[in-house]
């Protein structure tokens, strides 16, 4: 399935995801630092992630049983379709 700007699973930055809300990394944003500093945390192109908690604009994620604090900066640059 290809994903559209108009389809029901339009990608949209992790930092307007809900709280409880499961998600899939659908692209990443950042230059390549940021795009090696995400991937060494595991998060890359494919992840699931549920977002555990919000607090401002910072988001602290769940990867599995792997839990990731991100700042509202680094969260708007990582792009999400709900699963």
């Amino acid at each position: 399935m290809q994903i559209t700007e108009t389809s029901d699973k339009a990608p949209f930055p992790l930092a307007m995801a809900q709280e409880g809300e499961r998600v899939t990394i659908f692209l990443l944003r950042g230059g390549k630092g940021l795009e090696m500093r995400l991937t060494s945390l595991g998060l890359n192109v494919g992840s699931e992630l549920t977002v555990s908690q919000r607090g401002g604009g910072n988001l602290v994620v769940l990867r599995g049983e792997t839990r990731l604090g991100l700042g509202a900066g680094m969260a708007q640059k990582i792009m999400v379709v709900k699963r």
